[in-house]
């Protein structure tokens, strides 16, 4: 018997050893795709039970919900995850804004040019007088160049022919070219107010009357942030509009934009405006663009709340850019929903949609010249990188081609 102890008593002391170290090992084996510390960019997210960790600026690790989970109804829309059911919306890449604006300058080019063609066809013929400049003058004016900026032209291009004396096409149309873009006005400062100011992002408000496009171009603006290498939060201040957080929760999905909205139907706007602002300020982005309801510019009550979520945003941060969006083929209505608006929230820029037609190319000169506000931004179509911002020289270059 003595002389077994020996053999068995090592043989003992080996099982128990290895009995503790089998709930270590295992332990260590379910927790291979936890991180116990700060995680850097390039850690995938972990994904558990229906939500979606986020890694945020500092490294640490932040989990949002694919529903809304907050007690007051708001929440950080990200993209769904798949344990929940929900289609996952691939993120694109949008279009580098020097490729938009080639682009929309060739469609400019191919669309119906009567302002431009009118224009030079009437200047080079052989004997100009005065039915014809009656005919510049009509033709400006249908184009909704508006009737001071239009005597403006044809009294400098009256002067011009008459020093001249010469009307060969290259020549009229080098007189009209600077003539334009004159009162285009390249002195205009058409930069967009987006780079972040201190501990704060910029802020920046998109309004205007209902059936403009305001929601689509947050969302086409956003690509246009993207492809500059903005960091950008959605706000979905529309809370009346059936949809139209979801709209554009799903354009903030298609670049990874995130979109602060509310759950609750006709919540506040000024709210989930300033929860938007606040989302931006903690998570250091460089531009929050809040999305606002569409109202008639003749609606008192409308105009003073758009006027409360401006106030009630400027709480938190200073409000950097407001963006009136207008529909180019309404003509001079749109001047008058463009004064309206800018006494209510102060109109720092325009975007014109729906400038496919050059006939009311006319309209960005008369709201300028009106509101003292410079066209920032044209759309000429319906897809998803039809934005860019405007060039002085390239659209009149448009114009007269």
């Amino acid at each position: 018997m003595n002389d077994i102890l020996p053999i068995i008593l090592p043989i003992l002391v080996a099982l128990v050893v290895i009995g503790g170290l089998i709930p270590v090992l295992l332990k260590t084996r379910r927790n291979i795709n936890r991180y116990p510390g700060t995680r850097d960019a390039n850690d995938p997210e972990i994904r558990s039970g229906g939500s979606t960790a986020v890694l945020d600026r500092e490294g640490t690790i932040e989990r949002k919900a694919p529903a809304s989970v907050d007690l007051e109804g708001l929440d950080t829309t990200t993209v769904p995850d798949n344990a929940a059911g929900l289609e996952v919306i691939p993120v694109e890449t949008p279009l580098p804004v020097a490729g938009r604006l080639t682009r929309l300058r060739e469609r400019l080019v191919r669309s119906n040019n009567i302002m431009g063609k009118g224009l030079l066809a009437l200047l080079s013929s052989d004997k100009i007088d005065e039915s014809v400049w009656d005919e510049v003058e009509e033709t400006l004016l249908l184009a909704d160049l508006g009737t001071e900026p239009t005597m403006q032209l044809v009294d400098a291009l009256r002067e011009r022919v008459k020093v001249l004396g010469t009307r060969t096409p290259e020549h009229v149309k080098a007189m009209l070219r600077e003539e334009l873009v004159k009162i285009v006005d390249p002195t205009m400062d058409r930069s967009l107010n987006v780079q972040r100011h201190g501990d704060k992002p910029a802020v920046m408000m998109v309004v205007g009357v209902n059936g403009v496009g305001k929601t689509t171009t947050v969302g086409k603006l956003a690509r246009v942030l993207v492809a500059e290498d903005k960091d950008v939060i959605l706000g979905a201040a529309d809370t009346f509009r059936a949809a139209a957080a979801e709209q554009l929760a799903t354009w903030g999905q298609r670049v990874g934009v995130p979109t602060v909205k509310s759950d609750i139907d006709g919540a506040d706007p000024a709210s989930v405006a300033y929860e938007a602002v606040k989302a931006g300020i903690d998570q250091e982005v460089d531009v929050v663009m809040i999305d606002t309801a569409g109202r008639l510019q003749n609606k008192v009550g409308l105009m003073d709340e758009l006027g409360k979520v401006k106030r009630v945003v400027e709480k938190l941060a200073e409000v950097d850019e407001v963006l009136l969006v207008l529909d180019a083929t309404t003509g001079q209505n749109g001047l008058n929903q463009a004064r309206v608006f800018s006494e209510v929230v102060n109109i720092t820029g325009i975007v014109l949609t729906k400038l496919d037609g050059t006939a009311k190319g006319g309209i960005v000169v008369a709201i300028q010249k009106t509101l003292g506000v410079p066209v920032k931004l044209i759309g000429l179509g319906e897809g998803a990188d039809d934005l860019a911002p405007f060039d002085t020289e390239g659209f009149v270059d448009a114009l007269l081609n």
